[in-house]
């Protein structure tokens, strides 16, 4: 076994009593300077960091200077985040507030900056192009409301698909580590204290982050010593990863990345929360993304079963669906409209837009449930014979049971869901997609990731990671709160007058 220098690495129980001990000296003589960050406290106390050490140990050399200060530098940029303070500033305030040095798990020795931007670097490593290039004119043409840049290249979604089910993977990724660290860190815990359950329906869905680098880049060349001001000579960029993207939410064209998320909704708990993050070129298309995004998913977490797949029409198309149907996972995917009309089903079935049949007398047929162990295949019943109102019924069978359809989700996957189109359950499946909206807009705005103008696809990466942090946490401390699992003010002995 390898040995890798990190350095001394105080467990969580030790951290804990460090935390409880040094607080409560401090609670006797300042009650309310604990009071005043009682949120903050809570959240890094209950973090539990023991299986980041396994996660990141493959880091670090195992010859040189041993990496110190490594759990609480991840404290650091937490609770960063959560109070909202620049990095440049960072330093300063650890330096004159010794309750957050203290949450942190820091002694009396603070790291630098350099340390903070050091240990982001080693967990996220992208390989940037030159930073030197030429400077790419921002479209001029727009999109209009609700419209999306189309795929560069046509049928890409299924040649990925055909090579996922073959059994490519993408390990190589720069993420992965980062991924890994969620997952182990912060979603497991989310999983054990029954937060999120083991089959789980997940939503995805593409969000737009821009950079904090400009797109104008600086000039290098002595052109404009000549008088050419407008050149076209290779410029240098802080952030060469960046490309334009089109927000079709706000009608205009931003410079960074698209953000492409999985998050889940636990109805009894009212909580979203994040599983799988993770940014992709401003450009690419969220059909694209999907597909890869599930992959990497089910490779994260193979102790969790899937059984639903919920996406807005940006993933209505056949090679998503054979993809979910090959993982025996339901898709609730709203229908594109520019694809409207586009079935495979056989021609003699009168069927309206959502794959229903329609009956004799012009009305729609009702579900009545999925056949899955016989014959794989959606049962209709006549609306009249189910009990529903029909007035313009005919006599269309003998039998007091109504006349019967049947309809194959192997004819059109796009359309014969196995959760019917326009069903109640297909309904309140599609509503839990608003959950991936929530969630894009806790860490983009409620932490500030958006706002944060960082620059550099590691290091928004990283950021965004730690917004889902932070996410999960605000669900670990309700949780435990309201089970009488964790109780601040005993904690500290402090008095609920003080």
């Amino acid at each position: 076994m390898v040995f890798h220098l990190l350095g001394f690495w105080r467990t969580h129980s030790d951290y804990q009593q460090f935390v409880v001990n040094k607080l409560s000296a401090i609670a006797k003589r300042s009650p309310g300077s604990l009071l005043e960050y009682q949120t903050e406290i809570s959240k890094l106390y209950i973090l539990d960091l023991d299986p980041l050490k396994s996660v990141i140990s493959q880091l670090y050399s195992p010859i040189g200077r041993p990496a110190e200060y490594q759990p609480e530098i991840f404290r650091a940029c937490i609770l960063m985040q959560q109070l909202g303070i620049a990095p440049d500033n960072w330093a300063d305030k650890l330096k004159n507030n010794l309750v957050l040095r203290t949450i942190c798990g820091f002694d009396d020795h603070l790291p630098g900056i350099a340390s903070y931007y050091d240990f982001i670097n080693r967990i996220v490593r992208f390989k940037e192009p030159p930073r030197r290039k030429k400077k790419k004119r921002k479209p001029s043409k727009k999109l209009g409301k609700g419209k999306k840049l189309p795929p560069k290249h046509p049928g890409i979604v299924q040649k990925l698909v055909d090579k996922i089910i073959d059994g490519r993977r993408f390990n190589q990724r720069p993420e992965l580590v980062l991924q890994k660290i969620f997952a182990e860190v912060c979603v497991k815990k989310s999983i054990d204290l029954g937060l999120i359950p083991q089959t789980v329906s997940i939503s995805g869905d593409g969000t737009c982050i821009p950079t904090g680098a400009s797109h104008f880049g600086v000039k290098t060349c002595e052109c404009a010593k000549s008088g050419n001001y407008r050149c076209d000579c290779p410029r240098r960029f802080s952030d060469p990863n960046a490309t334009w993207g089109w927000d079709s939410h706000k009608e205009l064209w931003f410079y960074g990345y698209t953000g492409y998320f999985i998050s889940t909704h636990n109805k009894a708990e009212k909580l979203d929360l994040p599983l799988y993050l993770r940014l992709v070129e401003a450009s690419r298309h969220d059909s694209i993304s999907a597909v890869v995004a599930l992959a990497e998913f089910r490779d994260l977490y193979p102790n969790l079963t899937v059984d639903t797949f919920i996406s807005d029409s940006a993933s209505d198309n056949y090679a998503t669906y054979k993809l979910l149907d090959h993982w025996g996972i339901s898709a609730v995917i709203a229908l594109n409209s520019t694809n409207k009309g586009n079935f495979q089903y056989p021609e003699h079935l009168s069927l309206n837009e959502y794959g229903v049949p329609i009956c004799s007398g012009g009305n729609e047929m009702v579900y009545w449930g999925f056949c899955r162990k016989d014959r794989c295949r959606l049962k209709w019943r006549c609306p009249k014979a189910a009990g529903k109102t029909c007035d313009s019924c005919v006599n269309c069978s003998p039998s007091p049971y109504g006349r019967v359809i049947y309809t194959k989700p192997d004819w059109d996957l796009r359309l014969f869901t196995t959760i019917p189109r326009g069903s109640e359950r297909w309904k309140l499946k599609m509503n839990e997609r608003t959950a991936a909206e929530r969630v894009n807009n806790r860490i983009l705005n409620h932490y500030g990731v958006e706002a944060s103008k960082t620059r550099g696809k590691g290091r928004i990466s990283f950021l965004t990671a730690i917004a889902g942090f932070n996410v999960h946490l605000d669900a670990w401390l309700a949780k435990l709160s309201a089970t009488g699992n964790f109780d601040f003010f005993s904690l500290f002995d402090i008095s609920l007058s003080a």
